[in-house]
């Protein structure tokens, strides 16, 4: 997986991040709108839309003086757990 910052500021980043599609980027987004100082968050992936782009963007915007790249990290935690999680469950039940 591939990163890129495309924009940042004090509350807001956006990040590409390639190699990734819908079903990825939903599930770090609502990770990221689980966060209490989160106050958007989506992605675009329409590459006619958006000038040639591909690779779906992140858009992360918080308040409350929140680092947008630490609430990022902390998603990326919380998904990381939930499907560990997951998997020890489905093992448990086979």
């Amino acid at each position: 997986m591939e990163l890129r910052v495309t924009e940042s500021t004090e509350n807001e980043l956006s990040i590409e991040i390639a190699g990734e599609d819908h079903t990825f980027m939903n599930v770090l987004k609502g990770a990221l709108l689980e966060h209490d100082d989160v106050s958007a968050a989506t992605y675009d992936v329409n590459p006619e839309q958006s000038g040639g782009q591909t690779e779906p963007i992140l858009t992360i915007k918080t308040e409350g003086g929140a680092d947008p790249l630490e609430a990022l990290e902390e998603a990326a935690v919380t998904v990381r757990e939930k499907a560990t999680s997951f998997r020890d469950a489905f093992e448990a039940a086979a």
